[in-house]
């Protein structure tokens, strides 16, 4: 697709990263046969081919409009179109690119603008782990779009204790051990039994993707220099790799190297951080024939585990199977829808709170294929999945991890 950039536009990094991308796309139309929103909508401008036109249009010196900015909002920026687009498109960095130029001319409303301040401000503060007890205390209280936000208390368990040669860092995360601290001990206590430590950087925080993602893109960058400077040290002294427990968490750290190219004091750093971050299911081939002999509790092969691939490890992270392959391998009956898993659950970061309306038409469609399941328990890899469609479901959602250390414990 040619690009002919308006001036302000040509000598700038985005202009230039946004016209190589657009070069690579052909305008075929593949992508919009797996686009969530497209399914929903049936209109083109909520598609990636249309979005991409309406992105190429301001890029050429066309004013955005209220519109424009709407239609970009819609994206769930689950990068589906990214699995299927056979000129390898990179929609992802893309949208951020058009959302950045667009937010910068057309003014949102003073509502809208604070919702979105409170959601990239609260998420990453320290206040959110107090607020998010005190939440669950009144739980039963809460009206039902809150109380689908805020998971029931957890008794996480204990945080293994003994040392190993083989250390690996993990990102604790900005809400998840607020939210779900089981999954971030369940995952030390499965690696511990592998004779890998856990070692977490208290000064790390919230991997940057949440401002990021909702166009505080500086906020988001400097949160990601401050993860930087706190794993450094430990990775300078031996610390194998970065473990992601939380998918999003992880695809945004995989692009770390990408998003930080240009920084003067960082761009080494990051492409090293970069290469070294690996989803917990990578360690699965390694784990599996040193946990199995370990197992206390046999799997149970007729309790069916219906697992939900998230968008950010299938498409974003093109990571698939691993999970549903190696679980079973080790005598648990792992199944995945038989229609659509290949779709967004609708959870998206902060989609489910700023598009509720297509959010919960995306968790009802997926609950929807996997209850054809008739699954004991739902998993998947992300919290913003499993609390999404836990809001959705009697049926228990969890982190896979958590059925690993219940089994060997």
């Amino acid at each position: 697709m040619q690009t002919q950039l308006a001036p302000e536009y040509k000598n700038t990094l985005d202009g230039q990263a946004a016209e190589a991308i657009l070069r690579k796309c052909v305008h075929c139309g593949f992508c919009t046969a797996t686009c969530p929103t497209y399914q929903l909508l049936g209109d083109e401008l909520d598609g990636p081919r249309g979005r991409i036109y309406l992105m190429k249009q301001v890029l050429e010196g066309a004013e955005p409009t209220r519109k424009t900015q709407l239609h970009l909002d819609r994206c769930l920026t689950c990068r589906n179109c990214e699995s299927t687009c056979p000129s390898g498109v990179d929609y992802g960095h893309l949208i951020d690119i058009g959302r950045k130029i667009v937010d910068a001319k057309v003014p949102r409303p003073a509502g809208e603008k604070a919702v979105r301040w409170l959601l990239k401000e609260g998420l990453t503060s320290p206040a959110f782990g107090p607020a998010m007890k005190l939440g669950q205390l009144v739980r039963g209280l809460l009206p039902a779009s809150l109380k689908n936000k805020v998971p029931a208390k957890q008794n996480a368990g204990t945080w293994p204790t003994r040392t190993h040669a083989r250390k690996v860092l993990r990102l604790a995360g900005c809400v998840q051990p607020a939210m779900m601290p089981n999954i971030n001990f369940a995952t030390a206590r499965v690696l511990d039994a592998a004779g890998i430590q856990t070692v977490i950087a208290p000064e790390a925080g919230c991997c940057g993707a949440v401002k990021f993602h909702l166009n505080d893109q500086e906020g988001g960058m400097a949160q990601m220099r401050a993860n930087i400077d706190a794993w450094w040290p430990l990775l300078e002294q031996g610390v194998e790799a970065i473990v992601m427990n939380a998918s999003g968490c992880g695809v945004t750290v995989r692009e770390y190297g990408h998003i930080l190219a240009d920084d003067p004091t960082h761009a080494h750093k990051a492409a090293r951080v970069s290469l070294l971050t690996r989803d917990l299911s990578e360690l699965l081939p390694e784990l599996v024939p040193v946990l199995k002999p370990q197992l206390t509790k046999q799997p149970d092969a007729k309790k069916v585990i219906g697992f939900h691939p998230p968008c950010t490890l299938q498409h974003g992270q093109q990571l698939r199977g691993g999970v549903e392959q190696h679980l079973s391998a080790m005598g648990f009956t792992v199944m995945v829808a038989k229609n659509e898993a290949h779709l967004c659950c609708g959870s998206a970061g902060t989609y489910s709170v700023l598009n509720p309306g297509l959010s919960y038409q995306l968790r009802d469609r997926k609950l929807g294929h996997l209850s054809e399941l008739k699954p004991d328990v739902i998993t998947s890899a992300n919290i913003g999945c499993i609390t999404h469609l836990q809001s959705g479901t009697a049926t228990p959602v969890r982190h896979w991890v958590e059925l690993l250390d219940e089994a060997l414990s």
